[in-house]
């Protein structure tokens, strides 16, 4: 595949874009401006801009650390932050307010990015993790507008894909980036095996290891009040299919062990589904936003709410990280590590390789391969007090082992950015 047919068939794919947020985002007073910016209208931006482009909460919480340290050392510089959902535009603006401008990310044809471009006119522009655009990157290589992928990862998974189907036009593109900051060996070889020039990737770690996110003192309180005693069993960012999973093995062994399951969906447009996926399956449910009080009969309490991840782990005892039962790759596994919570996960984590690999070896998480054996590792965790401390505290160490990744990524794309 070349430029001229994939830029064809997003142009085809751009109707059903526009259908997709007047069906999903059009419960969010924002979906009209991300409607106008995704098309390129954006408000017009003056001074030294740089711009980083998170796709949604995971890579903004990814790259606060290192947006951080732009902000400390070029202090007359304007950020720009893109993100593409709506839950990841409501994560910036709840964080920086004022100090930065938020916009939603343009799709990737030429007119529109042009347009965005005119409109934002970036020095540098900083992309996270595998946000590899075709045309956007071209248009900023012909601007001579230095473009670096940071956080970079390629999944096996990815990598069969790309090297199928557009293996050419991938090329060109990750060669048209000045640098590729990659998070370890084994996207590195990925990424040069797609053709990507090996002097422009350096393994820099990951970003997800210096996360920097504290703990809010009264919404910790305030969830202990509604949970009380009982011991805790997060099940964090979970996907569809996952909670009917989790809701049929508890229901399975519901009288093996006395704790109550804290269901936290990914997306809050599905937190109803799931608080009613639990009662119709007969369980005592309460939700997180109504501050219901939990009772020694409470099944399940559903984590309704936005923002408030970490006190959720604070005030567990083991922590099961969704979208690793369901084949979407996983979701972040150091949140909880960073807290000294036992961790687990499923057996889908292509978007954590390296990450959950590390955590294994050092005997920081347990994988397991099916919502049955989730239960019962669960439920054999509950009843050993010991095993669960060390494996916690395992955790804690190998997040503390790993931190410096701001530091290498900063000092790789500052020469980039010092140079215009």
């Amino acid at each position: 595949m070349n430029r001229f047919i994939y830029t064809f068939l997003i142009i085809l794919s751009l109707p059903f874009a526009l259908l997709r947020i007047l069906l999903k985002d059009t419960k969010s007073s924002s979906w009209t401006r991300k409607l106008k910016n995704q098309l390129g209208y954006v408000p017009k931006t003056s001074g030294k801009v740089i711009w980083f482009h998170c796709v949604s909460v995971g890579e903004f919480n990814a790259a606060k650390p290192l947006i951080d340290k732009i902000f400390l050392k070029f202090p007359l510089h304007q950020i720009v932050i893109t993100t593409t959902t709506i839950t990841g535009s409501e994560a910036v603006e709840n964080h920086y307010k004022n100090r930065v401008i938020h916009c939603f990310f343009p799709f990737d044809i030429p007119f529109i990015v042009s347009l965005f471009l005119k409109k934002i006119k970036p020095l540098a522009c900083i992309l996270l993790e595998t946000e590899i655009w075709p045309n956007l990157i071209t248009k900023l290589k012909h601007q001579n507008i230095p473009t670096m992928l940071v956080n970079a990862r390629l999944s096996d998974r990815s990598f069969k894909k790309y090297n199928k189907f557009s293996p050419k036009l991938v090329s060109s593109t990750l060669n048209s980036l000045s640098i590729i900051c990659s998070q370890n060996e084994s996207s590195s070889k990925r990424f040069i095996a797609l053709g990507a020039s090996k002097k422009n990737i350096t393994i820099t770690g990951s970003l997800k290891f210096d996360s920097n996110e504290s703990n809010n003192l009264e919404t910790i309180q305030a969830l202990k009040k509604i949970t009380g005693d009982r011991k805790i069993v997060a099940f964090a960012s979970t996907r569809e299919g996952e909670e009917l999973q989790i809701i049929k093995s508890y229901l399975a062994l519901q009288n093996k062990f006395n704790a109550l399951l804290l269901i936290i969906p990914r997306h809050p447009e599905r937190f109803n589904e799931v608080f009613n996926m639990a009662n119709e399956n007969g369980l005592n449910v309460k939700r997180r936003s109504l501050a219901d009080h939990c009772e020694k009969d409470t099944d399940i309490l559903i984590g309704d709410s936005m923002g408030e991840m970490m006190s959720y782990f604070s005030i567990s005892d083991i922590a099961f990280i969704g979208g690793s039962l369901s084949n979407n790759g996983g979701q972040n596994m150091l949140e909880a590590a960073s807290l000294s919570k036992p961790i687990i996960f499923g057996p889908s984590v292509f978007n954590f390789e390296e990450i959950s690999k590390r955590l294994l070896d050092d005997g920081s998480a347990i994988q397991v391969g099916s919502a049955e054996e989730l239960m019962r590792t669960i439920s054999e965790l509950l009843l050993d007090n010991e095993k669960r401390k060390l494996i916690g505290q395992s955790a804690k160490t190998t997040f503390e082992n790993n931190r410096g990744a701001v530091a290498k990524v900063f000092k790789a794309i500052a020469p980039h950015i010092e140079n215009i």
